[in-house]
Formats: structure tokens, sequence, C-alpha cells
């Protein structure tokens, strides 16, 4: 039998690992709030800056090829890859539960379209910005990738109480971060076409096969809107969508996953700056 090293001569656990505390190998804590810890968090609210992104979708349809949720799957995706840049950076982010309903109101008379009141939506929002900041969170960004103007608008409106820096909404509507986005977004004939499409692919979402045989359309919905055109149906998109869905790549989407990243790094820390000020 061979004998068992004395407790003198044994490796002990912190040899083993050198220099290195359980602390530095632990796995960095969740992204998504809702997996976290009520220890864990309070610990990284008190460490510093911080901030939580609410992802604002709608349950609205998107073609025959995407899902009815694709608009909260964007905004999922774009917050899960701005905690990290951000956390990078030192801010403490992470995504809090996404909020799935919008105003959903030119899609109506298609299955699946889910509206709910503006006025709703406002004080929903507001009600959670203001928990989460009054909870320790430096700042709270409202991510927003459903853009029917009456949606962004009551998006908008719910962080209007706040004081400047405390809460910020991120969405392309806005000329800042729309050119810096693709060709079919700028033309305004990207729902649920290429744009999108690519979006979803790279956020491993579900795209029915139907997408690689959908003629392209060009209805810029941004010019159907201004000519007072109040459905999909009277802008002539009888499925539901416009663009290329058929010319949608992984790639795409990564890219414009980059751009949407760097939309919310930017928003929160700007915020964040403004507070400090």
């Amino acid at each position: 039998m061979t004998d068992r090293p004395s407790p003198s001569t044994a490796p002990s656990r912190a040899g083993a690992l050198g220099d290195l505390t359980v602390a530095a190998i632990a796995p960095p804590l969740p992204v998504a709030l809702g997996e976290l810890t009520t220890d864990e968090l309070g610990a990284a609210l008190a460490a510093g800056a911080s901030a939580a992104l609410v992802p604002v979708g709608s349950v609205e349809p998107h073609g025959p090829h995407l899902p009815l949720a694709t608009d909260s799957l964007l905004g999922e995706e774009a917050s899960r890859r701005a905690a990290g840049d951000l956390r990078a950076r030192g801010v403490f982010a992470c995504v809090a539960p996404s909020v799935p309903y919008g105003v959903t109101d030119y899609a109506r008379g298609f299955a699946g379209a889910v509206s709910v009141p503006a006025a709703a939506l406002t004080a929903f929002l507001e009600a959670i910005a203001r928990a989460l900041v009054d909870g320790g969170f430096t700042h709270v960004c409202l991510v927003n990738n459903h853009l029917e103007p009456a949606h962004d608008a009551a998006v908008r409106a719910a962080i209007a109480p706040f004081a400047p820096g405390v809460a910020s909404v991120a969405c392309p509507l806005t000329r800042r971060w729309a050119r810096t986005l693709s060709d079919e977004f700028k033309r305004g004939d990207c729902h649920a076409g290429r744009y999108e499409t690519s979006l979803v692919l790279a956020a491993n979402g579900r795209v029915a096969p139907a997408a690689a045989s959908l003629p392209t359309l060009t209805t810029s919905l941004a010019a159907a809107i201004r000519a007072g055109r109040a459905t999909f149906r009277e802008m002539g998109l009888d499925r539901a969508y416009t663009g290329a869905p058929s010319e949608a790549t992984r790639d795409e989407g990564d890219d414009l996953y980059a751009r949407l990243s760097a939309m919310i790094v930017a928003e929160v820390t700007e915020g964040i700056s403004l507070r400090r000020a």
C-alpha cells in the first residue's frame, strides 16, 4: 500500500492554484438579470457604475418567414452583445427581462398582431425603469427595435420624467444611428427584409424556408407613412414584409449587431457621464 502524504507534505488547494483565489477563477456573472442572485446583484451594484438594458419589442407579423416576436429577439440579442462590451469598459451591465408587447397598429388585420395602448406602454415602462433605478442601477436603457413611430414615441415618453443621464432610449429610428446601418434600412424597405432576416439568422432565431423564395419588394415604410398609409395592407404589403429577405446572411447580421451594440453602449456611457457631470 502506498503511504498517504502527511498533512504537512500533501499539496494544498491553494498551492495547486498558485496565487489564484476562488474569486479570481470564478466565471463571470451572468448577463441576464434574471439569472443573478440577489447577493450577486447587490455586490455588483455597490461596486461601481451599472446599467440595466431593457429590450422593448412587439408581437407583430414579420412576413411569412420570421417569428412574431422578431423585434423582441433583436432587442435581446443586441442588448446581450452590448452588455459584454459595457462590462469590458467597466460598466456592470445586464439584460433585464424584455417587454414583449408594444404599439402595433400598422399590422392590424394580420394574424398575430397584438397591440397595446401607447399610454399603457409608457406607464409600464416608466414603472420598470423607476424600479430599476430605485433598486440601485446607475442607468436604465430601453432598447427598442420595434420601429413603429407611435410605439417609439411611447417608449421615449417613459423616460421623460427622469433627470438627465438616468435613463435613455437606444433605437435606430434616430438619424444619428440610422445612418450607421445598412442601405436597406436607410431606404426604409426593411420590415422583415434583408436587414431583419440577417439579424434573426445571427441571433440563431427561426427563419422559415419561405425566406429563400420571397420576391424583393421596394416599398419604403417611411415614405408610405409620410403619405398617410395607416396599415401594411394600405401600403400594399399583403404578406407583411418589404425588402429582400432572400439576400439575408448571418455575417451581415453579425455586422449589424456590432453597430446596434455600439448604439446601446454610446447611449449608456453618455448617460452615465452626464450623471457624473
